[in-house]
């Protein structure tokens, strides 16, 4: 444990719908945390360079050295939030933010769930950040006399599934939605399969992972690195169709439902494309 932790680096945060995934359509409150292991379409030195630099715009969209020299076919869409806009806010910071909000209430009893996303949330100091600011907001709540075990806070987890959940988060979570990722992203498959995370996140009662796919060699891929070896039920498979545009949305979604009844997975879309556009935080 890290007992100095006191503090989240958070990215953004933001009231809005989940987009994607089995909770699409719930009322939803992101804590984008920053820092991630991996730089999906761009080399480390790249993202390097890039951080270096901090000449990104927030929510641009642009093609990493990766997929321009054709070793991925997408760049990660919150780059410029995850890689240099993160900032140590203090575990007080999201409670006020709530009550601000006059979301603590919905917050409270699950009808708001909440998201942590990045970036990567489980980065090692992450889990333990996540942690503590739990622990610190039931002591918040105690503090008011009010009853912790009457509260059923819905706590997510987005994750790119290379990093094992530890227990003292693990017990916390209601959901773990992982993002395993797929040769397209042009990361290494050692870096981006890690049969140690993905096997743990498969103990918890209830995950999805959700790829997304472009076309049906994304498919097989997903089928040969993921399904078989782990023996992943197809139940718990969501895919969504590989888009960043409104324009693309409709013949894109069709597209994955087809998929969906040929392969047998969840076929889903990414409902937030469709009503803002590339808007990283609504």
């Amino acid at each position: 444990m890290y007992p100095k932790i006191n503090s989240l680096n958070i990215s953004s945060d933001f009231y809005s719908v989940q987009g994607e995934g089995i909770s699409t359509g719930i009322p939803s409150y992101f804590i984008r945390l920053g820092k991630c292991n991996l730089c999906c379409g761009m080399s480390r030195e790249f993202s390097n360079q890039l951080l270096k630099d901090k000449n990104l715009e927030d929510g641009e969209i642009f093609k990493g050295d990766l997929e321009k020299s054709g070793k991925a076919t997408w760049t990660c869409d919150s780059t410029s939030q995850w890689l240099w806009r993160g900032e140590e806010k203090p575990f007080q910071y999201l409670l006020d933010r709530w009550n601000e909000q006059e979301l603590m209430g919905q917050i409270l009893n699950g009808d708001v769930r909440l998201i942590w996303t990045g970036g990567e949330p489980c980065l090692p100091l992450h889990q333990q950040a996540i942690h503590k600011f739990m622990n610190h907001w039931y002591d918040n709540l105690m503090d008011m006399k009010i009853d912790v075990y009457g509260i059923t806070p819905y706590h997510e987890i987005e994750t790119n599934g290379t990093i094992y959940i530890e227990g003292y988060l693990f017990q916390y979570l209601k959901q773990i939605n992982c993002s395993p990722k797929l040769s397209n992203s042009g990361m290494s498959e050692n870096k981006r399969i890690v049969p140690k995370a993905l096997k743990r996140i498969m103990q918890h009662d209830n995950y999805q992972f959700k790829f997304v796919i472009s076309n049906e060699d994304d498919i097989n891929e997903m089928f040969r690195d993921y399904i078989t070896p782990f023996k992943m039920p197809l139940r718990n498979i969501v895919c969504m169709p590989g888009m960043d545009s409104q324009e693309q949305f409709h013949e894109r979604t069709q597209w994955v439902l087809e998929m969906a009844k040929k392969y047998g997975f969840r076929g889903l879309t990414r409902l937030h494309i469709s009503a803002w556009d590339r808007t990283l935080d609504v």
